[in-house]
């Protein structure tokens, strides 16, 4: 290519107009501690210096400290810190490295009294990102969604939702990480470990497909349905021609509720129907997504207290 004798760069801020080189992939690591507004203000210093010691000593733990050593663009961002890395590593930072980092806080929270308690959502992507070596290095779409990942409902929904002595790190893995590390058979956790969501953040246009994963939960992990749940046929009286094309035309209907009622027009008055010689409820479609972890009522004491 020809060399430009103006110091100005060699292509501008406009995409499309020149073909220029990707950026180098990058692992992303961001993290946020929960609550973090809600402490003090005297806090706040304590726990920005706490998050990135905890990272780099987790990380010790995983055998991960030649990732710290290198970090790319490492940046605190107040509540929570973010680090670039080589992707190649994102199988190991899935785990061990999540599971340490849960342990370490179980232990940091537990054990040491009188600190501030921090629980971590914890963010991952992978994308290119430029490495320019001064304050704007790292800064791109792959870094944004990271970031937006972490302020994702589904994952908040975590923290919020299990017990805070027990369950101190919820992570998010965006489409691409999952695929490649975990769909791919390259972390050392089964796939069914990771919880398909829409990751959607209030008040932003962002929503992509996500995985929630979760080292030691205490809650429910709610899977999200994606695909569109069919919307339930018209009534069709008995013995009425049921909508259709082809082999489905001509067809005929008949309505049928064994031990209940069956309507096929207007009905005044109340109604009534038994649940006898049936074992059990029935319901049909998808009550409420599909559930992982807790499922059903948890009861104390004597369920049948002050019955008959």
């Amino acid at each position: 290519m020809p060399e430009h004798s103006s110091g100005l760069p060699r292509w501008g801020a406009a995409s499309r107009a020149h073909s220029r080189p990707l950026p180098p992939y990058r692992g992303i690591l961001a993290v946020d501690a929960k609550g973090f507004t809600g402490h003090p203000a005297v806090e706040h210093e304590a726990i920005s210096r706490a998050v990135p010691e905890l990272l780099e000593t987790a990380l010790t733990r995983s055998g991960l400290q030649e990732l710290w050593n290198d970090r790319k663009f490492p940046a605190s961002t107040g509540d929570g810190y973010v680090i670039g890395f080589d992707p190649a590593a994102m199988p190991f930072v899935i785990h061990p490295f999540l599971l340490n980092l849960q342990d370490l806080l179980t232990d940091y929270n537990v054990l040491s009294h009188g600190v501030v308690p921090i629980r971590l959502r914890v963010s991952l992507h992978i994308g290119p990102l430029p490495e320019t070596g001064d304050e704007f290095s790292g800064n791109g779409t792959a870094r944004n969604d990271t970031h937006r990942l972490l302020d994702s409902r589904p994952v908040k929904a975590v923290l919020a939702s299990h017990k805070e002595n027990i369950t101190h790190v919820a992570a998010i893995l965006s489409e691409r990480c999952h695929e490649d590390a975990v769909a791919g058979g390259y972390t050392g956790r089964h796939a069914d470990h990771f919880v398909e969501v829409a990751a959607t953040v209030e008040g932003k246009p962002f929503s992509q497909r996500a995985w929630i994963y979760v080292p030691q939960p205490s809650g429910p992990l709610y899977e999200e349905e994606t695909a569109p749940v069919a919307a339930d046929p018209e009534p069709v009286e008995e013995g009425e021609l049921a909508p259709g094309s082809g082999k489905d035309r001509g067809s005929r209907v008949r309505n049928s509720a064994p031990n209940g009622n069956v309507n096929t027009g207007t009905v005044h008055g109340g109604q009534s129907v038994g649940n006898h010689h049936v074992s059990g409820d029935w319901v049909g479609g998808n009550k409420a997504g599909r559930v992982r972890g807790f499922q059903g009522d948890q009861v104390r004491g004597n369920k049948n207290q002050g019955r008959p």
